[in-house]
């Protein structure tokens, strides 16, 4: 197998295969996170449609999208409704995953992406786990499978999952795995509890693993695990915030562009005429434009370590995945700011009106907020100025959980995943 079985697909033809779906996800959007209803029959449409097999090779089954190609949908995405491709985050983690492994069971998932199915994410330990620790366990079963017990919380996605990717522990030989877990059995169950001001209808919450069944073949060795994944689930973070600023600068341009009542103190007879206003909206607009472009950067970097998986040149891919992740660590300083910022400047456009709750225009400072205070990026910047200054290799891989100082009992702080 050579990367070059990936990337075969035209950008503008898996487009237009989608963004029909994308339309109607986008008018239902904002009344869905009024009302807080979950996207399940978005997701559902998005998965028969073959969303979720975008990255699987087109010789079979699937899409054949590359990296830039993926994202650059995800952030079309979350233009319609930015809570959807945060709650697919670990079912392309996953897919990532499965593409760059070897073995029999790479055909088998390959199949189960492109017949639909989804896989969600469940990793974060819940209460005061010491960092590094994993107190999800799972344990070998005479009859050749395993048992998973234990509690997981930010388990985005997990709700609208047919597979559950899950961090664990074996009970006998103390090895970190990836336990695939069937989330339609007895002994799993989610909880839609993530309280969040934002993001709020990513499906995020507690999942709880109750002496579940896990198929051998479904137990994976950590090590195993694709080497650019922490920036590849930044980089579906920064899709989250191009997309959302690039709805925010266009809700913004629409509102502008009918108001009818003006400020006496103003500038012209025409609030769409007013120079002020329409610098404010050009200032929003460019950094939607910026946004997409720093989004397509750090892909490209993601591009170049997943063909790196194919090499056969240890240090070759060493190199790209740290410079994917140093990519990925940039791009969420810059797009963290830049986000947030552009999706609270639309409300100096608007005055007081835009405040209106009937317009919900702050549900887009809300998610950004939200989206971009997860894996926070103070910790980056200091990794990225280490980089630059000392030469710095960046970490590929983190945990969180109760630091050595704290007590026992005491509530870490944690990301949502």
């Amino acid at each position: 197998m050579t990367s070059a079985t990936i990337h075969q697909a035209d950008y503008e033809t898996l487009a237009a295969r989608f963004r029909p779906i994308f339309e109607r996800i986008a008018e239902g959007a904002s009344a869905r996170e009024k009302d807080h209803r979950l996207p399940y029959a978005e997701i559902k449409e998005l998965a028969a449609a073959g969303f979720g097999a975008l990255r699987v090779p087109v010789a079979d089954g699937g899409l054949g999208a590359s990296l830039p190609q993926l994202f650059r949908l995800l952030a079309e995405l979350a233009a319609a409704d930015s809570n959807i491709p945060q709650a697919l985050r670990g079912h392309f983690a996953f897919v990532e995953d499965r593409l760059v492994s070897t073995g029999a069971q790479r055909a088998v998932w390959l199949k189960r992406f492109v017949d639909g199915e989804i896989a969600g994410n469940s990793w974060t330990e819940v209460g005061a786990v010491k960092i590094g620790d994993v107190v999800t366990k799972v344990e070998p079963q005479p009859d050749g499978t395993f048992r998973i017990n234990g509690t997981k919380y930010y388990s985005t996605g997990s709700i609208f999952a047919d597979w559950i990717d899950t961090f664990a522990q074996r009970t006998d030989d103390g090895t970190k795995v990836i336990a695939v877990v069937d989330a339609h059995q007895p002994g799993v169950t989610h909880g839609d509890d993530w309280d969040g001001f934002g993001q709020q209808t990513t499906g995020s919450g507690t999942s709880t693993f109750t002496d579940a069944v896990v198929e051998a073949e479904h137990v994976i060795d950590f090590e195993t695990r694709f080497k650019y994944q922490t920036a590849f689930y930044q980089a579906v973070l920064l899709a989250v915030l191009a997309g959302t600023v690039r709805t925010a600068s266009r809700e913004i341009a629409a509102e502008v562009a009918r108001r009818t009542r003006i400020f006496s103190h103003g500038n012209a007879d025409s609030f769409a005429a007013d120079p002020q206003i329409l610098q404010v909206v050009g200032e929003v607009t460019a950094r939607a434009y910026a946004a997409e472009a720093v989004l397509e950067r750090a892909a490209g970097a993601l591009q170049r370590a997943y063909e790196a998986a194919f090499l056969d040149d240890l240090a070759e891919e060493e190199r790209r995945n740290d410079d994917a992740e140093l990519e990925s660590a940039q791009a969420q300083v810059v797009l963290t700011e830049l986000a947030t910022r552009a999706t609270s400047d639309i409300f100096d456009a608007l005055g007081a009106s835009g405040t209106s709750t009937a317009k919900n225009l702050d549900r887009h400072w809300r998610n950004a907020r939200t989206a971009a205070s997860h894996n926070p990026w103070v910790f980056k910047a200091r990794i990225v100025g280490d980089h630059a200054v000392n030469g710095a290799v960046p970490p590929r891989v983190w945990a969180i959980g109760t630091g050595p100082g704290q007590q026992a009992g005491q509530q870490p702080g944690a990301s949502k995943a």
